[in-house]
């Protein structure tokens, strides 16, 4: 299938593979690397998106990175803000200038908001006003929780049946696009839900075994302790960042620092990190399920041989 190739016959065709965290998208990306020499890939990986955050995400090595093709990596710095709105016009201008340059794009990663937004189109507000933001989370703290979540009841009650009442950073958000838009935020999805995108996308999901899954992600856990990552975690004391990657709540980063700041034993975080990671994977996996149009495959190298038909190699 060439990249000109779609049901309507106007709009490119974007391939994408996803699928749960240790699954093995990034191997199989990097397999094709090597195989395509004009091969770009987009990372949509929310994780690998930070800097100084490189084993405890995955991310590939900075001499793989510096050698191949690899976009939207190291990009900002912890506790900067980066929505899936950022990263879908991010990837809009990348597909842009690389198809234009005769290019073959790939978009590659786990992070299903970053995925369906790009695939299925999003109405995001970019922008926050901190002044609203900030007199919310005051009120929050005079009046609670149950007041701001009545107010979101009565302007959204979709969204407010969806939220718990103490998800209070949800409420808060929620409340805050209604008085940047005036809209509530549950008729903002719903006036996208349906909406066109530029693009056409092949969306492949590597979705291994689940016990072949999980035992991966366990082997993977040791693998990046092995290969420094209580360094690493080290080095974002000495650069003044731990609450900073806190906030961001990365799943191997918090449980190193519970471990560092002597709360639990370097085994127990350890544990902790597989037993995290495997839990996410499940809500992934729920994710790429709930998604239409989407195909499956159980093994990476099934799925690299699919790409190689998708540009007509070998």
């Amino acid at each position: 299938m060439s990249l000109m190739e779609n049901s309507g016959g106007n709009k490119p065709t974007i391939p994408v593979l996803t699928g749960p965290t240790g699954a093995g998208k990034t191997s199989v990306a990097l397999k094709l690397l090597k195989k395509y020499p004009g091969l770009h890939v987009l990372s949509a990986d929310s994780r690998q998106i930070y800097k100084h955050l490189s084993i405890g995400t995955d991310k590939p090595s900075a001499e793989f990175l510096e050698k191949y093709n690899f976009h939207l990596v190291d990009i900002v710095e912890p506790g900067e803000r980066y929505t899936a709105f950022d990263f879908v016009s991010d990837s809009e201008k990348l597909l842009k200038e690389l198809l234009q340059a005769g290019q073959l794009p790939l978009i590659c990663g786990g992070t299903g908001l970053y995925v369906k937004s790009l695939v299925e189109g999003i109405v995001e507000i970019p922008e926050d006003d901190f002044s609203i933001r900030d007199r919310l989370e005051e009120e929050a703290v005079d009046k609670g929780p149950a007041y701001l979540y009545e107010k979101l009841r009565k302007i959204d009650p979709l969204e407010a049946k969806k939220t718990h009442p103490n998800n209070i950073k949800r409420i808060i958000r929620a409340l805050e696009i209604y008085h940047l838009t005036g809209k509530a935020k549950s008729e903002i999805i719903a006036s996208a839900a349906g909406g066109d995108t530029k693009y056409d996308f092949d969306v492949s999901c590597l979705m291994p075994p689940r016990d072949e899954l999980y035992a991966d992600i366990n082997k993977r856990v040791d693998l990046m302790v092995k290969s420094g990552l209580l360094a690493e975690v080290e080095g974002l004391y000495e650069l003044g960042l731990k609450d900073k990657v806190k906030e961001i709540n990365i799943i191997g980063y918090n449980e190193l620092f519970k471990y560092f700041d002597g709360e639990i034993s370097l085994e127990s975080a350890i544990n902790l990190i597989q037993q995290n990671t495997r839990r996410f994977a499940k809500r992934q996996i729920t994710w790429f399920k709930g998604m239409s149009k989407i195909r499956y495959f159980s093994s990476g190298a099934d799925v690299f041989d699919y790409f190689c038909g998708f540009w007509g190699g070998p």
